[in-house]
This record gives structure tokens, sequence and C-alpha cells, in this order.
């Protein structure tokens, strides 16, 4: 696996694949009962999120200043708050909005070989003038949408203003979080209680309702300019991207 973000997925429009990466998968033979503790053995994880979020912020806000005046979103940033995404993902995996892997999330903003996992296409150009609409007033719409997968009160921008909470917030089957993905995240875990199984229909929505999450995540933190499909990509793995469009020749 790569250390940083990938630099060539394929092409990125409107019918291309999507420039973030997200993909999980449910560890075998995963306990009936320790999502009743992840959240507690997570605390470590989410103080270090807390500190790293609000770098995350102020690193966002220079990156913002950054991409208005040169059109393109520092390097160093970029590689720094994909690393944060990811550790986030891997902490939601384990303790809050997923709850597929018995396995420690890592303490690193690297890449590593885990249960779940995140990239981000890095975008060579951006455009300056959506750096000022797209993160509050063309996020609308999807954070109304955010507002019933997640559930609380979401305005622009408001994701990040909740530094290491995040995590627990994106459906946290054992961390509090409420809306739509905190809803089936515990009927999950009930079901893997009293049957032993992680109902893989379950697990397949829970990740395309969080794979939509972080979707407009990283739009909204100015990382792409791809406006987030309004599409439900189910699935442990991204789906792959579409065939090309078959030439007719008379």
């Amino acid at each position: 696996m790569s250390d940083g973000p990938s630099g060539g997925a394929g092409p990125v429009g409107p019918r291309g694949p999507s420039p973030l990466r997200l993909w999980a998968s449910i560890d075998p033979g995963l306990s009936r009962w320790q999502w009743l503790v992840k959240w507690f053995l997570a605390i470590p994880h989410v103080i270090v999120l807390v500190f790293l979020w609000i770098a995350f912020t102020i690193l966002t806000v220079v990156a913002g200043v950054a991409i208005l005046f040169t059109g393109r979103y520092p390097r160093g940033i970029f590689t720094f708050n994909v690393g944060v995404l990811r550790w986030t993902w891997r902490v939601t995996a384990y303790a809050f909005g997923l709850l597929v892997t018995d396995r420690y999330p890592p303490f690193s903003l690297r890449d590593a070989d885990y249960p779940a996992g995140l990239d981000l296409v890095y975008p060579e150009r951006l455009s300056r003038g959506l750096v000022l609409v797209k993160w509050w007033l063309l996020a609308i719409p999807h954070y109304l949408i955010l507002a019933f997968l997640i559930g609380g009160p979401w305005g622009g921008g408001g994701w990040w203003a909740e530094g290491g909470s995040w995590g627990a917030k994106s459906g946290g089957g054992g961390g509090g979080g409420g809306g739509l993905l905190g809803i089936l995240v515990f009927i999950a875990v009930i079901g893997l209680l009293f049957t032993g199984r992680y109902l893989p229909g379950l697990f397949t929505l829970i990740v395309g309702l969080q794979r939509w999450v972080h979707r407009v995540v990283v739009y909204a933190a100015l990382m792409t300019d791809a406006y987030p499909p309004f599409r439900l990509d189910q699935g442990g793995q991204e789906p792959p991207p579409p065939p090309p469009p078959r030439v007719h020749v008379p």
C-alpha cells in the first residue's frame, strides 16, 4: 500500500470514479461482544484526533488561502489532512461508525495494513473561485442529507468544528452517534451479539453511507473540485469505473 494519496486513479468527472477511495472489510471471527467496550478502548485515539482535527481545521484555512491565490492545494498540507481522515476512518470502523474489526487501529497518519482504508487523488489544479463557495453554499444540499444520516446540526463546515468527535458522530453504534447511520450500526451489532454474524447487507449499506459522508467531507474541506454525486455506492470496495461508451462504427 502507498504511504500517501495516490496520484492516478483514472479520470475524475461526472461519469468517472470519485477521487476518494474508501474501503472496509469484516474481520473473520468478529467478536460478538467486544463492540460494547471498543468505544472505551478507543479513548486514546479520540484524544489524539481532537488535536489532529484542530490542526486539520487550521491547515484547511491556510490551504484555502493558497488555493485562492495560486490555484493549488499545498501538497504537504494535503498529505497531512488525508492522513487525519484516514486515521479517523480506521477509528470509526473499529469503535464507532462501522464496528467490523477487532484489530486495534494504528496510531498513524500513513496508509496501513488494516481492514479499513482511505485514499484521495491529489488535485494538480483547483478552481480559485469555487474555494469561496463550495464549502458552504454548494454543499448545502449534501449537508441536509448528512443531517439525516448523522444527526445533529450541520452548517457550513460544521463537520470539522466537532474535532475528534466527528468519528463518533458518523454513526456510533458504541459511541452514541445519532441519525440513520447510528441506528443501522446499532442493529448490526445487536445482530452480531445474538447470531455471531455481521449481516452482509447491512455492512454494504453502512459502508455506502459512510462513503457518501466522506465524499462530502473532502469536498467541503476544499480537497477536490469534484462535486459529490447524489449516489449511494454500496459495498466494502469502491465500485469499478463505468465502461467506456461504445462507439458505433457504421
